[in-house]
This record gives structure tokens, sequence and C-alpha cells, in this order.
């Protein structure tokens, strides 16, 4: 087992890291020979097809014996173009067919490209009076900092508030613990038609974009919006000319049991970010996929889009990443998310009924999670102190499933939550084996707490 605090830094500095020595399908193997499941795909909801697979390393291989890197502000590459073709096939609702690709490395830099190709779609229509970008309180976009300022996550933007950009925000779409204590369908989606009120206050002139995930990962553990909420968004962002930007970062290719995490909502975006699974792992890629008729406004004015990093682009993650989108369809990969999905609800509410600190559990597809409560019928959390999304984690982990704990419900400081994202290629049979290491975690915690 490595020392932490060596040389190389890690995530925590008091924990060991056990070493990774292989992978396979759902499992991960470290130097002591224990097998882990990968319960939260990678940190976080990211292993769409599982590991291991071959044919992703060979047809990776393959392109770096032709060449890795090249000089992208001079030339293309063929691996670019093919998949930008396919991500349009692809695209959800409006995007499908009549959008243009811009090909990056990470979801944080694919929110920040999509937030400047806003801005700068605005500058070149005669509109630089629209800038701001609307956010989520509990949202996650990304670590950069312009993009922690978009993000709501308190824990990860205390230190840092002095150097953020000016970022408005709004509530969450939660129902579990609603900003304006109303309940669903009665508050007429009152969370969302607070965009309007926002909108209005600094000025539609003023407002550049609004960017949501569909279903909220790491910030809230796996909270989708109710239905109709993303259609109303869609009506007050057409009504005062606002952008809207879908973060699929976590929640595309498949990961919902829908290709794409929007289509739930039968809703169209204007820019759409997407990361994480289009590779499944294997390397680094991002894409912002906007419609035709935005670039357009750059391209008719000649300006370049006012973006980029140095391994943009880049051949050999590129055709990694077709290879796993070819995975994800031939394998019908998003049936069996939605399969599964049901399957690994249905089994956390039956751990409901046994286990009362568990006081919601919610999730679209093999996107899944559940809420730690003191007290089920007052909702009233634990007091960040105990730390029990972490103790939870790993009971869990010594019984050899991998989870991504998660906090800040309430006001985010409090509130516990366990996010779970397993590779879309899981059974039944190894659903069922998740389902009961959480069971005997749960039980191991509750002793624990009284």
């Amino acid at each position: 087992m490595t020392k932490p605090n060596v040389h190389a830094v890690h995530r925590d500095w008091e924990r060991p890291f056990p070493v990774i020595t292989h992978t396979e399908g759902i499992y991960l193997y470290d130097e002591n020979g224990n097998r882990y499941i990968d319960g939260s795909g990678g940190s976080s909801v990211v292993t769409a097809i599982g590991h291991g697979v071959r044919e992703i390393d060979r047809t990776m291989f393959e392109q770096a014996q032709k060449f890795s890197f090249y000089p992208a502000h001079a030339f293309s590459n063929q691996q670019f173009l093919d998949l930008s073709d396919l991500v349009v096939e692809l695209a959800p609702g409006n995007l499908r067919d009549n959008s243009r690709v811009w090909v990056t490395c990470t979801g944080t830099d694919a929110n920040d490209d999509a937030i400047r190709l806003a801005r700068q779609y605005w500058v070149e229509s005669g509109k630089p009076s629209k800038y701001l970008v609307i956010g989520r309180w509990q949202g996650f976009h990304g670590n950069n900092i312009y993009i922690a300022s978009i993000s709501g996550i308190t824990a990860r933007r205390r230190i840092f508030q002095p150097m953020f950009a000016d970022s408005p925000h709004i509530a969450p779409a939660f129902c579990y613990r609603c900003f304006y204590e109303q309940t669903y369908p009665e508050c007429n989606l009152l969370c969302a038609r607070a965009l309007e009120s926002l909108i209005c206050q600094l000025g539609p002139e003023n407002v550049a974009a609004f960017i949501a995930e569909p279903v909220v990962g790491a910030a809230l553990g796996c909270v989708p919006a109710p239905p109709g909420y993303f259609e109303k968004i869609r009506e007050i962002c057409d009504r005062y000319e606002v952008l809207l930007i879908i973060d699929e970062v976590m929640t595309g290719w498949g990961r919902t049991g829908a290709f794409w995490g929007i289509d739930h909502w039968n809703t169209s975006p204007d820019i759409l970010t997407t990361a994480k699974g289009m590779t499944g792992g294997y390397t680094t890629l991002a894409a912002v996929v906007a419609r035709d008729d935005i670039w357009a406004v750059l391209e008719k004015n000649r300006s370049p889009f006012k973006a980029g990093h140095t391994l943009n682009a880049n051949a050999v993650s590129c055709a990694g990443a077709i290879a796993v989108i070819r995975y994800i369809l031939d394998h019908n990969l998003t049936e069996n998310a939605r399969q599964r999905g049901e399957q690994a609800l249905n089994g956390l509410k039956t751990l409901m009924e046994s286990h009362p600190i568990v006081g919601d559990v919610r999730g679209k597809g093999l996107m899944f999670g559940f809420e730690f409560v003191k007290d089920r019928e007052s909702k009233e959390p634990f007091p960040p102190q105990a730390r029990v999304s972490l103790r939870f984690e790993q009971a869990a982990l010594k019984r050899g499933l991998v989870t991504y704990p998660c906090t800040g419900t309430v006001n985010g400081i409090a509130g516990d939550m366990m996010l779970l994202a397993p590779p879309l290629i899981i059974t039944a049979e190894q659903m069922d084996e998740v389902l009961n290491i959480l069971d005997d975690s749960l039980g191991e915690l509750e002793k624990e707490l009284r």
C-alpha cells in the first residue's frame, strides 16, 4: 500500500491509497489482490463501457502509430472530423444534424468554452451587453476559477470566493428539499419560474446564458429535475433571448437510460457540453456541441472561436471516443442502463424499509444515489462533523464496493449523500451484489451512529 504525502499529492492527506494493478469489466484490483466493484464509475460517472475493453486500446494504439500529436493551429485530423460527424448524428433535439462540434480536453474545459461561445456569439450578434451566465446553487460544472464561480457547491467555493466572476444563481430543482418549501406539482414549477424573475431583475439585455445539469451529480447525489422543468426553462430562455447550455458531462452517452439526459424532458439546448462517458475513462476528451446558426454568426463575421488548448482534438483521444461511442451503440448499453437503473432504485427503496438513516433515493438510469438523514420525518441531516458519507464510503470500500461520497444538500453545508454510477455493462446479478453490499454497509453505519 502506498504511503500518502511522500511525493505524490492525493485527494486526502491522511488515508492510504491502495495501488490499482489492473481492471476488467466492472472490477478494479489492487496490489494486495483485493477486488472492488467500480460503483462510482471512476471519480465519478465516467466508466461507461467498463474497464479493459481491448478494442478501445487497439484503436487508440493504431492511431498513435500514425501520429499522436500535431499542430492544431495549422492542421486538422481525420479522427476529429469523423468524431464530429458522429456526434452531430447522435445529438439531441434540434442539435441533431444541425450543429457543429468543438473538441477539447475535459468537462471543465467544455463548460468554460461553452460560456466563451455564448459570450462571443452575443458580441458578434451586436448585443455586447449580454455577458452574465446564470447557474444554480448545488450545481457543478468544473474546477477552474471561472467555472467554479458558475457552479454552486459551497464547500468548493468559499476559499476562492474573492476570485470569482459575477455569477448569479437560482435554487436547484430539488423536490426532496424544496428551496421554496413547496410540493410538486402544486408548486407550478416555481424553481423554474424563478429564472424569469432573476433575468428580469438583472435585465435581459445583460444575460447571456443559463447553464444546468439534467441530473445534478456530485453536488446533490443524482437529483433529476421534475417533469416539465426544462420545458419551462426553455420557454423562459426563448422569451428573453438567453442561450440554454445543458451540461451533459455526466449524463450523456446512455448513462441515464436515455442517450442524453435532456431527452427525458423533450427539450433542445442551444449548446450542449459532454465529456466523461464519451471516452469511458480510456482517455481525456470533451466536446461542445452548438447549433449551426450560433457558429454561423462567428463565421460570417470572420471571428475565430476564441478558445483552445494544446491538446484540443487530439487524434488518439478522438479515435478512442469513436470506438467507445460505437461500443455503446453496438451493445445497446442505453437500454441496459435503463433496466439496471430501475433495478437499483427499486432495490434502494426496499433497503429504505429497514434502514431509517436513508431519507431519500433518487436518480435516473445508472446514475443513482441516496441521502442520509438523522430523522426521516423531519429530514434533519447529520451534523457535518459526523462525516457520515465518508464513513459509509469506507464501510462499502472494505466490502469491495467503490462509492462516491457527497455533502451539502442543506445550505451547501450539511446533508450527506452517496452517488453511484457503475459501468453501463453491469448485469442484474452484479447489481444484486451492489445492493447487498449497500445493505451491509448501511447496517454497520447505523450501529456506529447509535
